[in-house]
């Protein structure tokens, strides 16, 4: 029988607040550039902010990465990493479960929060059913989804079928909509609970806007300004992109395409897209000069079909920034036709390209929408979203300490019959 997904409302939590001790687990965090680490490193700000003891497990990062300074101290524990092929800049942990299970038997958490599913998540998840703590876990990435993309489709199943154990052995999983809720159940995913993203409304803001910035990318005032902003990677679509380029340069010749980030693509991108064709490289960009790129771009172009969620996505509307993005994931939420963006049917290529020449056809109208959205983003806040983890915490705790009450009397009865 499939289990129901778990809808959370913030307004549904006890009036009492409970503090706990989370040790969180991933293999990403900033000062690394991608969208689980800039939310995982919300998620545990936010937790602190609320007064929750919080212990860090991550792996040691490559020696050029900058310190990450907060408000709030962490409580790091930094485990051996190894490069990710093809993501050198990106660290997989490499820790054994007896290493966690002496560090959990002395100071042991209230719940394991497993935000990765490598080999670190693997470790702490062996380890902490060891110890009997609850395990809270979150889908972040269609890794199966990838494996096409790399000419290893028949990697597809194994990978599900990894991530189907993985998940079902811990008492919730985390995903950010009901749609993909629904997609994981209907393959064999139990507990799922729908906690949304959230996205930092003060940093990701329209008034990072910058003329000086455009300006450097070679775009006038009422030049158009198409942004992507995300690993170039073969999985996010980019290819999209690339052939619709020519049609927008036809049509607007003083168009700019700039694209922030970095990946395994690169070089072929710039090959199909040089200089000459009005098209930035603007790099891997972080904190404020990201938000900086953000807010002074006129429309978000993301055409990517393998998205859990896309952080950018609200990233882009907080900025007041307009989306154009195929309707699933985080568009299907956020993004409203003609009044924040523009969407097109998943996976229609064809569509996602004439409904984005329209947007820039009319770059007045495209310029007001930033307003929209800008308020389509407000409301996602990382307070509230931290409110609904709390509530999912709560209820592993309260269920692994009622299995355990049950399972102690179910000893007694048997020791007894002896």
């Amino acid at each position: 029988m499939t289990t129901p997904p778990i809808e959370l409302e913030v307004d549904e939590l006890p009036t009492r607040q409970r503090h706990f001790r989370v040790a969180v687990v991933t293999e990403t965090y900033p000062p690394e550039v991608n969208g689980v680490a800039r939310s995982i490193a919300c998620v545990v700000g936010g937790l602190q902010a609320r007064d929750h003891a919080v212990q860090l497990l991550r792996p040691r990062q490559a020696p050029s990465g900058a310190p990450v300074s907060g408000d709030r101290p962490v409580d790091e524990v930094l485990m051996r990493g190894l490069a990710v092929p093809r993501y050198p800049h990106l660290r997989m942990g490499v820790v054994s479960k007896r290493t966690l299970v002496t560090l959990w038997a002395s100071k042991r958490p209230d719940v394991v929060h497993i935000a990765t599913e490598g080999p670190m998540g693997w470790s702490a998840l062996q380890a902490a059913r060891h110890l009997k703590l609850p395990v809270v876990s979150e889908f972040r990435t269609n890794f199966h989804a990838y494996a096409q993309h790399y000419g290893i489709g028949w990697l597809r199943r194994p990978l599900l079928a990894y991530l189907r154990k993985f998940h079902n052995r811990c008492h919730a999983t985390m995903v950010p909509n009901a749609a993909l809720a629904g997609e994981l159940m209907a393959q064999g995913f139990r507990h799922v609970s729908v906690i949304a993203r959230g996205v930092d409304t003060q940093l990701f803001h329209p008034s990072r806007r910058s003329d000086a910035l455009r300006e450097h990318w070679g775009a006038a005032p009422g030049d158009p300004v198409l942004l992507h902003v995300g690993r170039l990677a073969a999985e996010k679509n980019l290819q999209l992109l690339v052939d619709l380029w020519p049609a927008i340069r036809h049509r607007h010749p003083r168009a700019r395409l700039v694209l922030v980030g970095d990946g395994p693509a690169r070089a072929d991108f710039e090959q199909a897209l040089p200089p000459s064709a009005n098209v930035v490289f603007a790099g891997m960009q972080h904190g404020e000069q990201l938000a900086a790129c953000y807010a002074s771009g006129d429309l978000f172009a993301f055409p990517s079909i393998t998205e859990t969620y896309g952080n950018v996505t609200p990233e882009a509307l907080a900025s007041g920034l307009p989306v154009m993005a195929y309707q699933y994931a985080a568009a299907a939420l956020l993004v409203r036709d003609s009044v924040n963006g523009g969407l097109a049917p998943f996976n229609e290529p064809a569509a996602f390209q004439a409904r984005t020449l329209a947007l820039l056809d009319d770059l007045p109208r495209l310029r007001a929408m930033r307003a929209a959205a800008r308020a389509s983003a407000e409301s996602l806040d990382w307070e509230g979203i931290v409110q609904g983890i709390e509530q999912v915490y709560a209820a592993a705790i309260d269920g692994t300490s009622v299995a355990m009450r049950a399972g102690a009397r179910l000893a007694g009865v048997e020791a007894g019959a002896l």
